[in-house]
């Protein structure tokens, strides 16, 4: 099974299209909210060289895939789900 987690901040629209397609996919992450998290931040622009959210990082078979934006195509292709 993949883990999951989504650097974000309250006021992005397309972190909360992310969460919410995640949850209605009754796939469990891990929400990290960027802007009051200086470190979790830094630690999302080392990973995937942006400066923007969301960040999705999907963890599975010892390999971490980051996502920048909302790419549901990539999700399902990443968690095996139905669209």
């Amino acid at each position: 099974m993949a883990s999951v987690k989504v650097y974000s901040t309250p006021t992005c629209p397309y972190c909360k299209l992310a969460k919410d397609f995640l949850g209605e996919k009754d796939v469990e992450f891990e929400e990290i909210d960027v802007a009051t998290n200086q470190e979790a931040a830094e630690e999302m622009v080392k990973k995937s060289g942006q400066m923007g959210v969301p960040v999705i990082i999907v963890a599975k078979d010892d390999k971490e895939e980051v996502i920048v934006g909302f790419d549901k195509d990539k999700l399902v292709e990443l968690l095996e789900i139905s669209e």
